[in-house]
């Protein structure tokens, strides 16, 4: 499962082993051109909805058909500033034993490497027992091969985001112990997943408002990860803070002043071509499940009733009224860019979601485990790539 940051350990070794290179840690820089949007009205075309209970991350959790999102207003086209809206049931009483439904949805078009994708929101979902992530990985393989990108992922009320890599194969990969090339701080080095050992290499953001009330009394902000042979990279900007090459991309962006990340995985300890295939994008929640339901993980920022176990966050948190730790579980999106090199991108052929549901469709993130090694089917891909970049943005609050 993924590990939390007060529960995370680094190893002094292998991570001063992965950034002894300085020269091969630093970002690339360039100019990348608009090759697909989601905004507006439709700005949730071009996405598979997954369907079905979460068996993958054992959360307590029904991931809706786009209908039922639709008819819940789960999943709100526009609210009244324009944005798109995905977020938790916050209304229905559930019965014992039953989940709340709630969304995950994955882009139907991959994004190979070469690729930088920028998230703006003004309200990222929190809660207790609430597990937010925006995250990409390659479709059509077991998990983890193809690789993981975990660019927003936090659980319950944690006050800093999470940035994470898994990868697979035998050649591992680390993330790098120096402050030099990244400002966040490195919990966890080793990013090789298995289902013996799933938490990937991470680092805790240390900016102070990346994530939860403090992310949303900022007026939000922006990450940019980027998907480069010369590694991956993730930066986070509050709002006060966003570069102008980000807030007045339209056509084109560039990374070139976008200066240190809060992550960084640099190829050379990690051969992100060979470890990383072509990526698609993931936006869900779940509640409790295998990170955010662990009972010492949910008890490091939710209170609790009752003898403290494995069905706390469950019995706490999600059964019966469940309004009070859902009302701020909510994405708001104003809009997704896909920029590229050439301005193309891969196109992929969609199966039913039906079938996508049943084989774990889409990786996978650290959580799932070996429930997430059933291999994908959902779609064959058409295109070929190299060189992308995403924006996801959003603005005010519901």
């Amino acid at each position: 499962m993924h590990t939390l940051w007060t529960l995370t350990t680094v190893l002094p070794f292998e991570a001063a082993a992965a950034g002894r290179d300085a020269l091969q840690s630093r970002a690339s820089s360039g100019t990348y051109t608009l090759a697909k949007e989601y905004s507006g009205s439709s700005f949730f075309d071009g996405w598979d909805w997954f369907g079905a209970p979460d068996l993958l991350q054992n959360g307590d959790v029904n991931w809706v058909t786009e209908a039922q999102a639709t008819a819940e207003q789960l999943a709100y086209y526009v609210n009244a500033a324009g944005n798109a809206i995905i977020k938790v049931d916050n209304t229905t009483y559930v019965q014992a034993n039953q989940k709340r439904d709630t969304v995950r949805i994955t882009s139907q078009d991959d994004f190979p490497i070469g690729s930088v994708f920028v998230l703006d929101a003004t309200h990222l979902p929190y809660g207790c027992s609430v597990w937010p992530s925006f995250w990409t990985t390659e479709a059509g393989v077991t998990w983890p091969s193809g690789g993981e990108i975990d660019i927003i992922e936090t659980v319950n009320r944690m006050a800093a985001n999470q940035y994470a890599l898994h990868t697979g194969g035998t050649d591992r990969c680390f993330g790098v112990n120096d402050t030099s090339v990244q400002t966040g701080t490195l919990t966890n080095a080793n990013c090789t997943s298995s289902a013996a050992s799933d938490n990937g290499c991470s680092v805790l953001d240390t900016s102070g408002d990346s994530a939860g009330e403090a992310f949303a009394a900022a007026g939000g902000g922006v990450y940019a990860a980027q998907f480069d042979p010369s590694g991956i990279f993730i930066w986070f900007w509050s709002r006060a803070n966003i570069p102008s090459s980000v807030s007045s991309a339209t056509n084109s962006i560039d990374t070139s002043d976008w200066g240190t990340p809060s992550a960084a995985f640099p190829s050379s300890s990690c051969d992100i071509s060979e470890k990383f295939g072509p990526q698609s994008l993931v936006l869900d929640i779940t509640l409790c499940g295998n990170w955010a339901g662990e009972p010492s993980v949910y008890n490091e920022t939710c209170p609790t009733s009752g003898t403290l176990d494995a069905n706390s966050c469950y019995q706490n948190s999600v059964v019966f009224n469940g309004t009070s730790d859902y009302t701020f579980a909510y994405f708001e999106i104003q809009y997704i860019k896909a920029f590229t090199s050439d301005g193309q991108f891969n196109v992929s052929v969609s199966a039913s979601s039906s079938a996508a549901a049943a084989t774990g469709t889409g990786g996978a993130p650290a959580s799932q485990g070996a429930a997430s090694s059933a291999v994908a089917t959902r779609r064959a891909e058409v295109g070929v790539l190299v060189g992308a970049a995403f924006v996801l943005v959003g603005w005010t609050a519901v």
